[in-house]
């Protein structure tokens, strides 16, 4: 709508390491990082929403709203959102609070939808946001974060402490400017080797 885009402009011209874009992200973006969430994933937290564009994205993939958590932390936004989805849970604080804010006895989340400007934040910021999204997580969650860098925008430093790894699913063109979709989960838990055991001796009656 061009009523969002204007007001994402304003709100890029008021706060630009905040937004870090001067337009709304793509349907396509938008797609691209809902792709592998489905109703069956369960609740959806949502750091960064803006204008709604990933949460129209989510419905469309079957999430229903009141399986939303929107994390804004922008009054204009958080606003917005509240009367176009009335019946997701809206939280107007800054993401990086999202640890001790949330319920722990709450029901885990499925999935973390990203919006947030990651480039621009300190290292300690990021992995408190993180840290903070994983502690909400199920064991299988993911978090999706989009980047117009050419990499990852979580420092490998911050992935490694926190048993993490980032693998890219996708990009686009189709976008202002074109960006990059990577799926951040944990490291699967090795398995604890077993004690080798001499093979069984089997006779031949046995075989036969």
């Amino acid at each position: 709508m061009p009523s969002d885009i204007l007001r994402f402009f304003r709100a890029w011209m008021f706060d630009p390491l905040r937004v870090a874009s001067i337009t709304p992200s793509s349907a396509v973006l938008a797609s691209l990082m809902v792709s592998e969430i489905s109703s069956r994933t369960g609740s959806v937290i949502e750091l960064g929403p803006g204008t709604g564009v990933f949460t129209h994205a989510l419905i469309r993939q079957g999430v229903s709203e009141e399986k939303l958590v929107l994390v804004e932390k922008g009054a204009e936004f958080a606003a917005m959102l509240g009367q176009r989805f009335p019946r997701a849970r809206l939280l107007h604080i800054d993401a990086v609070e999202i640890g001790g804010t949330i319920n722990p006895d709450a029901e885990l989340c499925g999935a973390v939808v990203s919006g947030l400007p990651l480039l621009s934040m300190p290292a300690r910021t990021v992995a408190a946001i993180l840290a903070g999204s994983f502690a909400h997580l199920r064991e299988d969650g993911c978090l999706y974060q989009f980047t117009y860098g050419p990499r990852c925008p979580v420092p490998d430093k911050v992935l490694r402490e926190l048993g993490l790894q980032a693998t890219r699913i996708g990009h686009t063109l189709r976008n202002i400017p074109p960006a990059a979709v990577y799926r951040i989960a944990r490291h699967p838990v090795p398995l604890r080797a077993s004690p080798a055991r001499p093979p069984a001796v089997t006779s031949i009656r046995e075989r036969a």
